[in-house]
């Protein structure tokens, strides 16, 4: 089992939206949300590497939520060792493309 925490931030208006959204995916559960800033801190449950970044896709790809980033990872039991980042877990956009909005740097 996979344990990771998750902020997420929600576009602006559509935090609600977003919360409800994030509920409806498989093993993830939102825990704190920030009501000024849209930030909402998620745990998600996976039973391994690949489900785990598998949902941090579908996490930033729900389309209320404007940014979503791993902060904590935590491996229980994980059969498959790694050498390096395994080609299909590793990001398909350019770094800048998920620039930091400048309220998250204060």
């Amino acid at each position: 089992m996979n344990l990771s925490g998750i902020l997420v931030v929600a576009k602006p208006g559509l935090r609600d939206q977003a919360i409800q959204s994030l509920a409806a995916l498989p093993g993830v559960e939102g825990h704190q949300v920030d009501e000024a800033t849209g930030r909402i801190v998620v745990v998600q449950e996976a039973e391994n590497i690949r489900s785990e970044m598998e949902g941090l896709r579908q996490i930033k790809a729900v389309p209320q939520v404007m940014m979503a980033e791993m902060v904590y990872h935590y491996i229980a039991d994980d059969r498959d060792v790694y050498e390096g980042i395994p080609p299909e877990l590793q990001e398909t956009e350019p770094a800048e493309a998920c620039a930091v909005p400048a309220y998250l740097n204060d």
